[in-house]
């Protein structure tokens, strides 16, 4: 069974562009940065374990919540289901398919058979718009293919693997309530509750905390002198190149003020995407900063990089206040 007529967005963050496929089978047709916008995605988490050798950078909100941000906001049903058996997980989802209905799926993209670069990485997102006896049809993000398909053999793998921020054959799928949200309202309230998250995190390693925590931090990583070279190496990736859209996201929420005051003409909108152009350069600079630190293991270039961090986190300080008071 495979889904006619499927329109992927030709997104760069895997949870958007899933989120983007499934709805607009619905036929609600939102840009990526609008997406993410309303699902109050812009975030900050420094995730260390024991088992690290660096801790994870993470520029957006926990996995999961764009998606249940997004469906309060546009006043959208969202069906999540987690099941321990994988052949009654997989049943579910057929089930869904075979009614003609996209599913998001949660999964580790290790398994995922055309990604060329695998890596272990729990949090991935795609969506599932057919099956065959061999083969499961998916949409990823364009940098991953766009419409791809792996087999059902490593979507099972995917699917069922345990870690960190894994999940148990997660799956999700949207419907209709009825009455249909009012767009330039549930904009407005997405960014107020967007940057109360951000200011007000519950945890002091999240939001304009975490930042200013990651500025000493990566003095402390370069003391220690721990696999430097991979280390800032493969964060710089992260920040710029796996899904993110580049400069930890902040590219998207840029685009998604810029979008937002076009339909609004709101002054405030206009100040805060002002205030992101700048604040994406930054993390621009802080990526790059990273890949001279992997190639030369100089302080001087960790120094300076500490320093930009403090600036982004004053700057984005100041445009979240903004934006909370925003009406």
């Amino acid at each position: 069974m495979i889904i006619e007529n499927i329109f992927p967005p030709d997104g760069q963050h895997c949870e958007t562009t899933t989120i983007g496929t499934m709805l607009r089978q619905l036929k609600i047709n939102l840009s990526e940065p609008m997406l993410f916008g309303l699902g109050e995605g812009l975030g900050f988490y420094l995730w260390d374990l024991e088992s690290m050798v660096y801790p994870f950078i993470s520029g957006r909100v926990r996995p999961e919540l764009i998606s249940q941000n997004l469906a309060r906001n546009l006043n959208l049903n969202l069906n999540v289901s987690e099941n321990t058996s994988i052949d009654e997980a997989w049943s579910d989802v057929k089930h869904l398919i075979d009614n003609g209905q996209i599913v998001g799926l949660k999964l580790d993209c290790f398994f995922l058979e055309y990604f060329k670069k695998p890596y272990h990485f729990a949090e991935h997102f795609v969506a599932i718009y057919g099956y065959d006896e061999t083969d499961a049809y998916l949409v990823d993000t364009t940098q991953q293919g766009g419409k791809v398909k792996t087999s059902l053999k490593s979507l099972a793998l995917a699917r069922a693997q345990k870690g960190p921020m894994g999940s148990s054959n997660l799956h999700f799928s949207f419907s209709a309530k009825g009455k249909d949200s009012d767009l330039n309202t549930a904009v407005i309230s997405a960014i107020q509750n967007n940057a109360k998250l951000y200011l007000h995190p519950d945890n002091p390693i999240e939001g304009n905390n975490g930042i200013n925590l990651l500025s000493n931090e990566i003095v402390e990583w370069f003391k220690c002198g721990n696999e430097i070279e991979s280390g800032f190496k493969s964060t710089a990736k992260m920040m710029e190149k796996a899904g993110t859209g580049g400069a930890l996201f902040r590219n998207l929420y840029r685009d998604f003020l810029k979008e937002s005051y076009e339909q609004l003409k709101n002054i405030e909108l206009k100040n805060g995407y002002d205030s992101f152009v700048q604040i994406a350069q930054l993390w621009n600079e802080v990526s790059e900063l990273f890949l001279l630190i992997a190639q030369n293991k100089d302080i001087k270039h960790v120094q300076k990089a500490s320093e930009i961090l403090k600036e982004i986190a004053k700057k984005e300080k100041n445009a979240m206040e903004l934006l909370l008071n925003i009406s």
